[in-house]
């Protein structure tokens, strides 16, 4: 019993820092109504409500990580 409990604790530590990882990599993500131009040196800010997406996979699939984190980290609590 006391493996798989330790066996949580590594899996949920494994995938909150992946989780992480990939949120503090969403942070650099410039939204898609944002362009810059190396011309002039400037951001222009196009929204169309339509087309606006502010969240890339790799942020979705992160704060998932971490949600699942979490709940291994409940269960080997719950278990030890």
């Amino acid at each position: 019993m006391v493996e798989l409990v330790a066996a949580l604790e590594l899996a949920g530590y494994a995938l909150g820092a992946l989780g992480a990882a990939l949120v503090f990599f969403e942070f650099f993500q410039l939204p898609s109504y944002v362009e810059y131009s190396q011309e002039y040196n400037d951001y222009s800010v196009d929204i169309s409500p339509g087309e606006v997406v502010e969240h890339t996979w790799a942020g979705r699939v992160g704060a998932f990580l971490v949600a699942v984190s979490f709940a291994l980290q409940f269960v080997a609590a719950l278990l030890g």
